[in-house]
């Protein structure tokens, strides 16, 4: 199965069983992150974990330690708002990137409940960028 085939599956069975899914996710913290393309501008719609810092929601442009940005990161960059699908709920976000202290705290905080994620950080040359999403 190819990964985009493995995003659609997933984003279907996220979708019909309100947030909860099986196999390689089942229990793990997941959202739905609608951005808008940044050269098609059309939605575009990634299976992703996260953590929580109070009210907001962290996520990890980590792609899984790959040497270049996920898209949905790079969408992110182009238009700041995205919609969020967490359970039942959808709402609109704003996103903005962590940095300096504040990265390396919230990455940190994934990491410890993730430990994948410092394995994603060992395998890259890049910067993963942390993404905060504040409810609007």
């Amino acid at each position: 199965m190819d990964f985009l085939e493995f995003n659609r599956n997933l984003i279907a069975e996220f979708r019909a069983n309100n947030g909860e899914v099986t196999g390689q996710f089942a229990g793990s913290p997941l959202l739905l992150l609608t951005t808008t393309g940044a050269k098609s501008g059309l939605p575009r719609t990634s299976p992703l974990v996260y953590s929580k810092d109070g009210e907001n929601v962290v996520i990890i442009a980590s792609k899984g330690g790959a040497p270049s940005h996920p898209a949905w990161y790079l969408n992110l960059l182009a238009n700041k708002s995205a919609m969020l699908e967490m359970g039942p709920q959808t709402f609109a976000v704003s996103a903005s990137i962590a940095e300096g202290d504040e990265r390396r705290r919230l990455f940190d905080q994934q990491a410890a409940l993730m430990p994948n994620f410092k394995e994603y950080e060992a395998a890259t040359s890049r910067e993963i960028p942390v993404v905060v999403l504040t409810r609007v």
